[in-house]
Order: structure tokens, then sequence, then C-alpha cells
């Protein structure tokens, strides 16, 4: 079956046009005879909108009832059942009410899709996932509803409505976004001029990367080599010397230049991948590229200049900077070098040569590392000194029926030997002293350094040349054998080490652990320097300058002097390694382990920080949240009341008793809605600050149960709709009565607000083991499971229900009120519907008490 087609209206805020654009493409469509439905289309009331839906084809909506309210939603079987060859599906990221056949609307969209529908549909790029935290920063209107960005760059074809800020202002004013009441409030927060700029060039630059994604797939599949000045793309190439911070210091200014432009940092490494850079050098150059916004990357190539170039094509780069040639002046004049082989080869491409500090002062060469070891070297040497010969000592008495062929090829084999096993110089050692006894004992004339026929001279020239060809050759396989089987221990260890970062091992701790089991070290410490011993410990051995970050091991080093290996990490720190030496060729691995330490440390510090700061963000959104809140519900109870006494004041209408009484009950009834009000709002401020304070003492249920049902009499719905069945003898609680009758008169208040007309909801009690439970049980709705946890957020009120008065802070400070006196407040659902909460509290202890698991009363405790 084809996949369907999608198409995607993507805008930077709502009201610029998005649903409007996908109407119009849907009658453009019809007009040529294609087959289209609108499965889903959200009007918002909007005149235009409405005009352009009528005519079209509309598949009704699936109707879904929830918690006493009905959802429409998209119909998908409806949809495919009818087939069409398009579908227009409003609002991508909507969530979908419970019970859909899909969580998502996307999810619905890809269903069709897989049907073989196509699909056009509309988006804000407030709702991609990608970019929703920086809206959140910008607006301060968090979106819930979100799409994977992956989704979105799957479509066929994106098309953005884009629109000014002012012009969509002007919309607004002229209704045709919002209704005229909710123009103001629009107009003054979501909708404000930075904000709109701010979302307009989010959208822009998305699309513009989902465009430049296209472009790329398209020279790829065209086979385009050449480089399209389409964007701005500085690369710049590091070769992990000293030299790099200044060349991406460089390529960042040029980039700058440029509004928009890409930074990118290579490397390129040997095929054979037995010359390297320094890994820890590497690791602080590509931070330093990512901290400034660029991008790092490693390519695999033998000739350098060509790499840098098949890298810099490949990503359609306009600049790419080189660092001029650290190697000597000879050099120089013998090979042009990868700066100057690069310009001459770069095409379009703009080459930026960077001097520096290092140019011309030379790479430094790396330390040798011997193919063999030393006790192979040793009977290398022993053979040939020894071993040549006793091998021609073995031959004299033969050679009157040897030819001198023979004993050349004796020889040669013995110089191969000797090759295999001690390298090169023994080898050509003993190839010189073949020939020297070739010479003097099986060349006529013998014991004479003189050969007589040409021939023997040619015979013993090639030998001397093939022995020592053989010589190089097998020393250069032998030392190539062990590169490659140090290269592939490192590639293990290095795997190993990636794995162990990607399994979630990357822990301090654990990294030095997997350090020491590698290397068979007793103890491996990490050191920091103190920070009041100036830029330099005075003395390496001083333990007083040194702090002990983590170890693993034995007894730790406390300070770099005394390990066996010391490796920096980063500035002001020391892997202190104690056990053995380590070899030089061990370097490499070590420096990876420094590098991954030191990244692992820089997270660990980052999680504390964000701790840290975690309670300072905390109270940033309570206090945001409140400002949120509180300008509607203090408004309204402040309005109610002024309005009331006002009206007592004017001499203008002359009120009867009755109408006085009224008058005078409204405005005490609203002043104690907002005294309620503030006092929830102080006690959840106390809270969230750990200054709330408490009066803990005995407390009897039965006693505070009716306190709490006579003080919602005050509210108009709560007079005869609560059932009380609180058994006599339960032990007192450990509670503070003010604090626990507001946490009763919270719980109670919303199980009579939702409790269907005529029935009552239940307050319970019982004892179970060291603690009692007060059950407070309605016959409403009731809340699914996977939402039971959601109502005691601040300023929550599931469902978001408008009828209902109150800043959702409630259940909140209840939790808070129970687990602050050691108790807890949680949800349980009711047999047969509905939701039961559920106060535990501490048994105040006395003596004679209840066997745990008993009633106070001998009764099992109520089950709800």
């Amino acid at each position: 079956m084809t996949h369907g087609r999608l198409r995607i209206y993507l805008g930077a805020a709502p009201g610029v046009g998005k649903t409007f654009a996908m109407l119009c493409e849907g009658r453009r469509a019809v007009r040529r005879g294609r087959d289209v439905v609108v499965g889903f289309v959200e009007t918002h009331g909007r005149p235009l909108t409405e005009e352009l839906l009528a005519g079209l084809e509309t598949v009704p909506r699936r109707m879904i009832h929830y918690r006493g309210s009905a959802f429409g939603e998209l119909d998908v079987a409806a949809v495919l059942a009818r087939r069409p060859k398009t579908v227009l599906v409003d609002e991508m990221a909507h969530t979908n009410a419970p019970g859909s056949r899909h969580a998502k609307r996307w999810e619905d969209i890809e269903e069709l899709l897989d049907a073989g529908i196509d699909v056009i549909s509309t988006v804000n790029v407030q709702h991609l996932e990608s970019v929703n935290d920086v809206v959140r920063e910008i607006t301060g209107v968090p979106q819930r509803e979100t799409v994977p960005d992956e989704v979105v760059r799957r479509a066929d074809q994106i098309e953005l409505v884009d629109m000014s800020p002012e012009a969509l202002r002007r919309r607004m004013a002229h209704g045709n976004v919002y209704p005229p009441e909710k123009v103001d409030a629009a107009l003054s927060n979501y909708f404000r001029v930075g904000n709109l700029t701010a979302l307009r060039e989010l959208a822009l630059l998305w699309v513009a990367d989902k465009v430049d994604e296209q472009l790329d797939r398209y020279r790829a599949e065209h086979g385009i080599a050449g480089t399209w000045e389409t964007r701005e793309r500085v690369v710049v190439a590091l070769s992990g010397g000293p030299e790099g911070d200044t060349l991406i210091r460089r390529a960042v200014r040029i980039a700058a230049r440029t509004k928009g432009a890409d930074l990118l940092a290579v490397h390129v490494t040997r095929a054979d991948g037995l010359a390297g850079a320094d890994p820890v050098t590497l690791t602080g150059q590509r931070a330093l590229v990512e901290s400034m916004g660029g991008t790092y990357h490693q390519v695999v190539g033998d000739d350098v200049s060509q790499a840098l170039l098949d890298f810099a094509r490949g990503v359609n780069a306009t600049q790419l900077v080189l660092g001029a040639s650290r190697r000597g002046r000879l050099a120089q004049l013998l090979t042009r070098g990868v700066g100057v082989t690069a310009t001459a080869l770069s095409g379009p491409i703009d080459v930026h040569l960077v001097t520096h500090e290092r140019v011309t002062k030379g790479r430094g060469s790396p330390p040798s590392r011997a193919a063999l070891t030393r006790g192979r070297r040793i009977a290398g040497w022993v053979m040939a000194v020894l071993g040549v010969p006793a091998l021609a000592a073995a031959l004299v008495p033969l050679r009157g029926t040897l030819a001198l062929t023979s004993p050349i090829l004796l020889f040669l084999a013995a110089v191969v030997g000797v090759a295999l096993v001690g390298g090169m110089w023994p080898a050509l050692t003993a190839a010189v002293g073949g020939f020297l006894l070739l010479t003097w004992f099986f060349t006529p004339p013998v014991h004479a350094w003189a050969v007589d026929r040409p021939e023997n001279v040619l015979a013993l020239l090639v030998f001397v040349l093939v022995a020592g060809a053989v010589s190089a050759i097998v020393d250069r396989a032998a030392r190539r054998a062990r590169e490659a089987a140090r290269a592939s221990a490192d590639a293990e260890i290095m795997s190993m080490l990636a794995g162990h970062v990607l399994r979630g091992g990357a822990a301090v701790p654990s990294l030095l652990s997997r350090l020491r089991e590698i290397f068979s070290l007793t103890s491996v410490t990490l050191l920091e320097r103190r920070p009041d011993t100036g830029p330099v410990p005075r003395d390496a051995s001083d333990p007083g300058a040194w702090r002990i970050v983590a170890t693993s091991g034995g007894p730790p080093c406390t300070c770099p002097g005394t390990a066996d290996t010391e490796l920096p990490v980063a500035e002001g720190r020391v892997l202190a390694l104690r056990g053995r030496l380590l070899d030089a060729s061990d370097r490499r691995v070590l420096e990876a382990f420094a590098a991954e330490v030191a990244v692992a440390l820089r997270q660990r510090r980052l999680e504390e920080r964000a701790e840290q700061v975690r309670p300072l963000e905390e109270a940033d959104k309570m206090r945001t949240a409140l400002l949120a809140a509180v300008s509607h519900d203090l408004r309204n109870p402040l309005a109610s009341a002024r309005a009331a006494v006002e009206s007592l004041r004017s001499g203008d209408v002359a009120w009867s008793r009755e109408e006085r009484a009224e008058l005078l009950a409204t405005a005490e009834e609203s002043l104690a809605r907002l005294g309620r009000l503030v006092a929830n709002l102080l006690d959840m401020s106390r809270l969230q600050a750990g200054v709330l304070g408490l009066s803990l003492q005995p407390v009897a249920i039965e006693e505070i149960v009716p306190r709490a049902l006579d003080d919602l009499d005050v509210l108009a719905d709560a007079g005869g709709a609560v059932t009380v069945d609180i058994p006599a003898g339960l032990p007192d609680v450990e509670a503070d009565p003010a604090l626990l009758e507001r946490i009763l008169v919270n719980v109670v208040s919303n199980a009579v607000r939702y409790s269907p007309p005529g029935v009552p909801a239940l307050v319970t009690a019982g004892r179970l083991g060291d603690r009692a439970e007060i059950r407070v049980v309605d016959r409403g709705p009731g809340i699914p499971a996977d939402a039971h946890e959601q109502v005691f957020l601040p300023f929550r009120r599931l469902g978001d229900s408008g009828d209902h008065t109150g800043v959702g802070l409630g259940l909140a400070l209840s939790r808070g009120l129970a687990e602050a006196m050691g108790g807890s407040l949680a949800p349980e659902e009711t047999p047969g519907g509905g939701l039961t909460m559920i106060i535990t509290l501490p048994v105040r202890p006395f003596e004679g008490a209840v066997p745990a698991g008993q009633a106070a009363d001998g009764r099992e405790p109520p089950a709800g």
C-alpha cells in the first residue's frame, strides 16, 4: 500500500492563518477534482474560517464523554471507512481526550498516512518538542501539548505561514482572532511584539533548517559536489596542537560576521589509526567549540588536505580556517604542506591561514615505541653474534661439495631468522657478518679478501642487499604488528570505556575503579588543587596544597609527589596512580580516561549546582503561578464585597431591612472566602519556605470532624451533604488541631463538590497499627489512576473546570500540612465509582494500646 503524503502549515503563533491556508488549499484541491474531506477543523468562532469550511464535506466528530463533559475528537475509524484521497486535520499537536483511539492527534495522522490517505495539517512552532523550553522562557507560558520534531520533519511538504507581529496584533485588535473580551489580555501578555518577534524568528530558523536538509538531500541525489553558498558555514581544522584554541576563536569571529552562520570543527585521523593527536587537548578544544555554539566532527583519511576539503564540500562550507604550518623551513621547502595544498585545491571555498605562536617551531616528535621486546632483541643479537659464525663453522667441512649459492642461501635464511627474532639491527649485523664469512671461507680464493670471479662478486652484493631489505621489511612488519596489536588493545579498552559510559557508569568513582582494574594498580586518586594555594602549588609533595576529590583502591595519594605516575586531568586537577610505573605507550589510554574523568566531574558538579538551584526554581514557579492565579480569584470576592458595601453606603436607594441583611451577608461571605484564600496562600508559602509553625498535641478525631463540618456551613452546597460514621473509642492522634481542621475542610469540601445530587459524602475513621486513618468518600466521577498525583499540584484543578472558585491550592496545601505533622494524604478509588481521600496520622501513644491491625472498637478498619 502506498504511504500517504503529509503537508503541514507551520505558524509562529495562533492567528497567523494556518487553518485559513489549509482550507484554501482544500478548496483548490476540490476544484481540481480531488476527493477531499474535513476530518477536524477548529474555527474558534472566526467568521472567515467558517465561510471557508462551509461547503466542504466534513466527517462527523467522535464524541467522547469524560468526567461529565463531552469532547469532539477526530473520528479516525470514520475517515478510514470513507477513504478519501485527502483529509484536512487541524491542530496536529492536540492531546486527545481519554478514551480516544490514540493519545495524540499526530498519532491519528500517522495511522491515516499508513493507510495511504494524504493529510494536510497545521502546527505552531511553540508546539515543537525541541523549542518547547525556549518558548517557555520567552513567553513565560508552558506548552503542555507538543509534537516530536521528527514527526514534522518527515512531512513531504512544510509551508511557513508568516505574518509580521504588527499585522498579527492589528488582526487581533479587529477581533479576527479572539473574542473582544480577551483581546486586551492577549495583547498585553502572550502577544507582545517582543514575544511574537522571537517566535517568528524560531519558526523561520526551524524551516530554514528543514530547507537545508532538503537541499543536502537534493545535492546528494544528483551528485552535486560543488559548494552552493546558500548559507555561511565556517569549518575550522584542528590538528590537536596547542594552536587549536586560537583557530577556534578566530573561526568564531569569522562566523559572527554573518547572522545565522554555522561553525563546524573537524579533526582528521590517519587511516591506519597509529598516529593521533593528544586526546586531552582535543577534548578541551571540542568543549570550547560546543560552548561557542559549534559542532565537532572527526573524519578518517590518509591525505589530510583532501579529507578536509571533502568534509568541507560535504557540509556545503563556504570558509575553511587552517593554522599556519608548524613544520620547519626545510620541511616546507620539500613539501607544500596541508595549508598550501588545501588552498590550491579549495575551489570556491575561502581558505584562511591563521598565524600562531607555534609557527615553524616544529611538531615535536612523539616518543618512539620499540617494535620488539627487550628479550627478543637480546636473542637476536645472540643469534647474530654467535649463530652466524656457528653456521659458518658447520659449513666449512662441506665447502668442497657445495657450490657458492648454497652457503649464500643458508646465510640468507639465517639473516631472515635473526630479523624475525631480533629486528632490523641484529639482522643487518648478521648480514654484514655473513658477507665477510662468505668472502673469507667460501669464495675462491678462500682465506683471502679477494674474489677472482665477477659473478661471485655479484652474488655477494645481491646477498647483502637482499639480507638488508629483508631485515628492514621484517622489522617494519614486526613494528606494524606490534603497533596494530597495541592499537587493537587500546581500541578494546576505549570501546569498553564507551560502553561503560553508555550504560550509565560515568560517575567519577566508577571510572577510577575501571582504570585501576585495567592497569592493575593499587590505588587511583583524583586530586584537586586547593583554591587558597595560588595559581600553582609551591610543592607537589605538599599534601596541604591538594584535596582528594575521589579515590579507588588502597591508601589514596594525598599529593602528586607520592604517586608512581601522575596525569593532569584539567587545570588544577591531577590523576595520581600508585602501584607500578606505567609505560609511555599507556599514555594514550590514560589520557582518554583522564578526559572522561574531567567530563564526569564537571557533570557531577553541574548536577550538584542544579540541585542547589532547584529550590529557587521551584519557588520561582510557585511565585509565577501564584501571581497568575490570584489575579482573578482575589478580584472576585473583593469586587463582591466592595459592591455590597458601596450599595449600602449609597443614599440614592432606600434599602429594606431584608435587602440590607442580604447585602451584608454577601459582603460577609465574600470576605470570608477572601480570608480562606489568603490563609491558604500564606500557609502554602510557609510550607514552601519550611517555616510553618506546628503545635502538636493529642487530638480526638470524633471531636475535630464535627468542628470541620461546622466550618463548611459557610459553603452553600455543603449543608446536609455529609454523613459521618466515626466509631467510638478511637485513640487520639498526634496533630495540630487547627491545621487538621483545615485539612478536613479542604478535603470534605472537594468531596461534597463532586458528589452527585442526593448522594452524601461519607467521613469515617479507623486505626491501623500505630496510625489512624480518616477516610473521606465520595461517589462522584472519580479520577483516573494515572492522574492521582496531579490533583496535589499547586494551582491545579483536574480538568480545568471553570465553574469552581479558588486557585487550586486546597489539596496541595492539605497534603503539605499532613506531611508536616508526620502524616500523609493519598487518594484511592472508591469501590463502585468515586474517590476516597485517606488522611493518615500517627496515633498518640497511651497505655493499653489496641493491637495493631484492629480498630479501637474491635472492628476491622474500614476499607473505604
